[in-house]
């Protein structure tokens, strides 16, 4: 788990264009949650993270970094509760993803290989769907046209974001 926290750490200091981190601490693992912080230039910054438990392709796909979502705090900025995923493949040029948590749809914006929510509203709407939620669908399409979905457990999500909530203040 310490090589993903690394990847999704280093994923997380180039969208956010941060210099001179360190490398990712485990502050707890939740089911199936992970909860990481590290000291960047300015500040904490705190994120729990998951891997797929399943995923689905209307194509064949024949190459694909690591998938995450992720729910990261930025003490420094003040940012609690950013919500992204690190899909494994660049997407398709100005198009949205769709998330969905149970039943509640929300869109999320892309840029490269991460897509975002588009408003600190969005987000708060999002993780407070995904407290009380028990999975979360993520449908995106890869700049070769391939539509993909990834199947998230929110198993321990609560706990984990609990724990980065009480130390990334």
């Amino acid at each position: 788990m310490k090589f993903k926290a690394a990847i999704v750490g280093l994923a997380l200091l180039a969208s956010a264009g941060v210099a001179r981190a360190e490398e990712p601490v485990s502050i707890g693992t939740f089911e199936d949650w992970e909860a990481f912080t590290y000291h960047a230039e300015g500040g904490l910054v705190c994120y729990v993270f998951s891997a797929p438990k399943a995923t689905e392709s209307d194509k064949k796909i024949s190459k694909r970094d690591p998938v995450y979502f992720l729910v990261t705090n930025f003490q420094a900025r003040k940012i609690k509760g950013q919500v992204s995923t690190i899909i494994g493949y660049p997407f398709k040029e100005s198009s949205l993803v769709a998330l969905v948590v149970d039943d509640k749809p929300f869109d999320l914006y892309t840029n490269g290989d991460t897509a975002w929510a588009s408003a600190a509203e969005d987000e708060a709407a999002i993780v407070k769907a995904m407290k009380t939620a028990k999975e979360l669908s993520i449908i995106g399409t890869s700049w070769k046209g391939t539509e993909t979905t990834d199947s998230y457990s929110l198993k321990g999500f609560v706990k984990a974001l609990e724990k980065i909530d009480a130390t990334c203040k």
